[in-house]
């Protein structure tokens, strides 16, 4: 069976940058029929907090993204040391000391020697009794994954044919000095035992990838299919990561973002097919191919997410916003009015408060200097409310022929005095709405 999962840290509120991996993953499962698994990865006691893994739920469960069950890895930590044993018995997994600080003078050695900034291996050479002293004197070290040093291949489902010589990276830290472990082991023993089948994430785990390929052949696990999806970019290019966190899926939800808007642009965002306005999930699902994806960097825009939300609203019936409608005050026997009159006027259903406001209170007329005494006769000769959808063309066709004026110069200075805009829905719906009508004072 696929199985595919979405494992992000709750550390903090997820972003669009993770929405692309989960989004993918999840598209995968389902199209095949498959298994999608929400993985908390809370091994960080320090950072990881509830109330973020409730927000990671709910963005989630806003887009649609639902799970096939949930796991969290402070749960799990057991096997993550049973893991470990096996690596020391096996003779891969060995502790180091060193701090920080040498490790920086180490790599600025080599630098400066021209060689790769690669762990050097000298905590092998340490005879027990040294070990013993070094964690006397310093607390327990850190341990490294000893990896073979040979050419580590994929076929990646993004970048095609990959391949890493292991002797380029260093040996990686699994387990930190005061015994957290950290991602590629957790990550490498959750995949393995969950029968996790497929891994899409972000183009800069392709070198975590070709370690974390023999650490699962050294634990016996089946290596997944891989794909690395770019990574995003602002409008111009920029990097998005000092941005990501004004672009997170609740700062979008709150700002009126449609969930299909955001998911029809994020399916195709990066691949060679043109993003499509989709409208449900079974169309997604049916129109995503992870082969189509390249590997350069992606360019995302939050203003595209705005036109897809506005086309997605003018065709929505009003008994889908019926609650959000009433829940601004305007009343049940208005209501339906207000939405066929406002849908096509609005960009989010944020924009329906401004709206109804000046349906409720009126506006602040706009009238200009050359109109100021055709306004006045105009409202002299507008009928008392209430207003139908007939009051429009009776009251213009008695105003032209009170003043003479037709076309434009008829219309737009008393939608301007009546609304205080120069666009907008036809008046003669708009009309009936008005609560109030400031012009007329």
């Amino acid at each position: 069976m696929t199985t595919t999962r979405f494992a992000p840290s709750p550390t903090g509120y997820i972003h669009v940058g993770n929405l692309r991996t989960a989004l993918m993953n999840f598209l995968i499962a389902r199209k095949a029929g498959g298994q999608f698994i929400l993985r908390i990865d809370d091994t960080d006691p320090e950072r990881s907090k509830e109330e973020y893994v409730d927000a990671i739920k709910a963005d989630l469960e806003w887009l649609g993204l639902h799970w096939d069950k949930v796991e969290r890895q402070s749960e799990r930590l057991d096997r993550y040391v049973a893991a470990a044993d096996k690596l020391r018995e096996m003779g891969r997994f060995y502790e180091a000391f060193e701090t920080p600080t040498e490790l920086d003078l180490k790599r600025k050695k080599q630098l400066n020697m021209g060689k790769p900034p690669v762990y050097d291996r000298a905590a092998l050479t340490l005879s027990e009794e040294e070990r013993a002293a070094l964690r006397a004197e310093r607390g327990d070290g850190v341990w490294r994954f000893k990896l073979e040093h040979e050419r580590i291949e994929w076929e990646d489902g993004i970048l095609g044919h990959t391949s890493i010589d292991a002797a380029s990276v260093s040996d990686p830290v699994l387990i930190r000095g005061d015994g957290q472990f950290l991602y590629t082991l957790a990550s490498v023993v959750d995949d393995t035992e969950m029968g996790v089948t497929h891994v899409v994430r972000g183009s800069d785990h392709v070198t975590n990838t070709a370690t974390q390929i023999q650490i699962i052949q050294a634990l016996g696990g089946n290596v997944p299919s891989f794909a690395h999806h770019s990574l995003l970019t602002g409008p111009q290019g920029e990097s998005l990561s000092k941005r990501l966190g004004t672009l997170s899926l609740r700062d979008l939800r709150a700002s009126g973002v449609e969930p299909m808007a955001l998911l029809s642009l994020m399916a195709r965002l990066g691949s060679a097919d043109p993003v499509e306005l989709r409208s449900d999930m079974a169309e997604l699902i049916e129109g995503f191919d992870i082969t189509r994806f390249g590997a350069a960097p992606t360019k995302f825009d939050v203003n595209d997410l705005y036109p897809l939300t506005a086309r997605i609203l003018h065709e929505r019936g009003f008994e889908d916003v019926k609650r959000q409608i009433s829940d601004i005050g305007v009343p049940d026997d208005l209501a339906e009015r207000f939405w066929m009159v406002t849908r096509e006027n609005i960009t989010t259903l944020n924009d329906l408060e401004a709206w109804w406001a000046m349906f409720r209170d009126g506006a602040e007329p706009v009238i200009d200097d050359e109109d100021k005494e055709f306004v006045a006769e105009a409202m002299a000769l507008l009928p008392e409310g209430p207003f139908d959808d007939a009051t429009w063309g009776q009251w213009t066709s008695a105003v032209k022929e009170a003043t003479g004026r037709k076309g434009r110069g008829l219309f737009m200075p008393l939608r301007k005095a009546l609304t205080g805009q120069s666009h907008g829905p036809d008046m003669s719906q708009v009309l009936p709405l008005l609560q109030n009508i400031k012009a007329k004072g």
